[in-house]
């Protein structure tokens, strides 16, 4: 008898449908699996012989041929143990049950017991999206699998409760999870307060600018002026993560097998910092099996570059397509995976070599020319890709030995997610989310300046020789400024086909020359 059974596989961050067929003849005792595994799925023979035995069940003294359907697509990981048990079990009449509505998903231990499995979330999904009824997974992965709506989520602990399930002899309660809207998204545990960190008033404007229009940000000072403290004071000022994004993130975690089974939905915007001795792989993805990488890690969130000259050029040059388009493409001969990367970067660097070019305490050891080459490390291309440049100085004693705090990161992420709210309700219907999004048309369409605005613009194009896409950046900076000088949103008006706008009591629906002012200021001074 054959027996059938359905479960999914990983492609990229996507589930896809495979059927396990298990043929079981006559002939040397041997289980051969085919299909393009790889090596776990080839091992899997062996740990469902061990398990089915020791489930109570006996495994065929005989030829079992299994066959995984598409034969093309690459079987990777060890999710194939429980639908090829199930499938032996049907074949060989031990188990009898209508599986056509089923979708089984789970690593198997040799006692027959149900393991934590990575890629839960997009497999689960697979059985949505085909109408599958009930899917049946690992305990530990009963929350993640019920982040999916309008599928029955059968947990189990062992290969002999689901066929006893099967059975009707002792069924499966269904698992029960609260919405994803009654969930609570907390706020970043960076432990890094902005009310911790004193001075550097003029870098702290331009993070909160950042984050209010998902801006990318450079920062340059000398070592130990606060420069990776700033960048990790970022998440407690970004607004708060949506349910959306948070199923976003969540499946790359799941397929990246970072997530626990006590955590099955992230809540947090994520923050990374990958080393500047990360491969090319490492930060965009790659691999034979090409894999997500640190900028699909980051999405919806910050990719943090600590000394940013340090990272090979190589590496650094391939973050211009996802910066620009906020998506990575990998190709491979096999064909091309498109990952989500739409992160915001923020970098730190130091002036030079020694760090203390411009430093107005110490003096810099290094050449003109050396400092030169080490500006250039960074490319044009990419440096236009970056919306802020701070300078970020050393601080006097006489602030570090003041007692008061500072401005708390709460009440600057209260501003940032009031400014994110007219930039939501401004491109309503559309697939933009902030105005570091924006393209040409949108910026034409709703970065309008007063004359007095226009008229320092064209002095600035003249005088920083700004690029076109330089230019646009600016508008989309000087747009943001002019969101949070508004404060929050209240009656909604029209200004642009599939676009809306809210009016508030400050006139930022037109950017006024000061917004401007400030958009240019955090332009590069140039090298040296």
């Amino acid at each position: 008898m054959l027996g059938k059974v359905k479960t999914a596989g990983i492609v990229g961050l996507d589930g896809a449908l495979v059927e396990v067929e298990v043929d079981v003849s006559p002939g040397l005792a041997h289980v051969t699996i085919v299909g393009l595994p790889d090596a776990a799925v080839t091992e899997a023979g062996e740990r469902v012989r061990a398990a089915v035995r020791n489930s109570g069940a006996n495994f065929p003294y005989k030829r079992v041929t299994v066959n995984l359907a598409p034969a093309d697509l690459k079987k990777a990981g060890p999710a194939y143990d429980l639908p090829i048990a199930v499938a032996v079990l049907l074949s060989t009449e031990q188990v009898v049950a209508d599986v056509s509505d089923s979708l089984f998903l789970g690593e198997l231990s040799l006692d027959g017991s149900l393991k934590h499995t990575q890629g839960i979330l997009p497999m689960v999904s697979v059985a949505r999206e085909l109408g599958l009824a009930r899917v049946f997974v690992p305990e530990a992965d009963a929350r993640e699998a019920a982040l999916v709506d309008g599928v029955q989520v059968l947990p189990a602990r062992s290969l002999a409760q689901i066929a006893a399930h099967l059975m009707d002899d002792a069924p499966i309660p269904p698992y029960r999870a609260a919405p994803i809207t009654d969930l609570k998204f907390s706020p970043p545990a960076t432990g890094v307060d902005l009310k911790h960190i004193v001075g550097q008033e003029h870098a702290k404007r331009a993070m909160e600018v950042a984050a209010a229009g998902g801006h990318n940000l450079l920062m340059s000072g000398p070592p130990g002026s606060g420069k990776t403290l700033l960048a990790r004071s970022m998440p407690g000022i970004l607004p708060h993560i949506t349910p959306e994004e948070a199923l976003e993130v969540t499946r790359i975690y799941s397929v990246r097998g970072l997530l626990s089974s006590d955590t099955p939905l992230i809540t947090r915007r994520p923050f990374r910092a990958p080393h500047y001795t990360t491969s090319h792989a490492g930060l965009v993805g790659g691999g034979r099996w090409p894999g997500p990488g640190e900028v699909t890690l980051s999405h919806r969130g910050v990719l943090f570059l600590d000394e940013l000259p340090e990272f090979p050029p190589t590496v650094l040059e391939v973050l211009r397509q996802p910066l620009e388009d906020k998506v990575v493409t990998i190709s491979r001969a096999q064909g091309s995976l498109t990952f989500p990367a739409n992160f915001m970067l923020v970098a730190a660097m130091n002036p030079c070599p020694c760090g203390y070019y411009g430093d107005t305490a110490r003096p810099c050891t290094c050449s003109q020319g050396l400092v030169a080459r080490y500006q250039h490390r960074i490319s044009g291309p990419l440096m236009d890709r970056i919306d802020l440049f701070v300078e970020v100085p050393r601080v006097d004693y006489e602030k570090l030995m003041v007692s008061a705090n500072s401005e708390p990161s709460e009440a600057v992420q209260a501003r940032v997610e009031a400014a994110r709210e007219r930039q939501r309700l401004r491109f309503a219907g559309t697939r933009l989310t902030c105005n570091a999004e924006m393209t040409p048309v949108e910026v034409r369409a709703t970065c309008g300046l007063e004359p007095a605005a226009q008229a320092l613009l064209r002095a600035a194009m003249e005088h920083m020789q700004l690029t076109a896409r330089a230019f646009h950046r600016v508008l989309k900076v000087a747009r943001t400024i002019a969101d949070l000088s508004a404060g929050s949103p209240n009656e909604v008006s029209e200004s642009a086909p599939g676009m809306r706008t809210r009016q508030a009591s400050s006139a930022a629906d037109t950017i006024a020359s000061a917004h401007l002012a400030e958009a240019l200021q955090y332009r590069p001074r140039g090298l040296v």
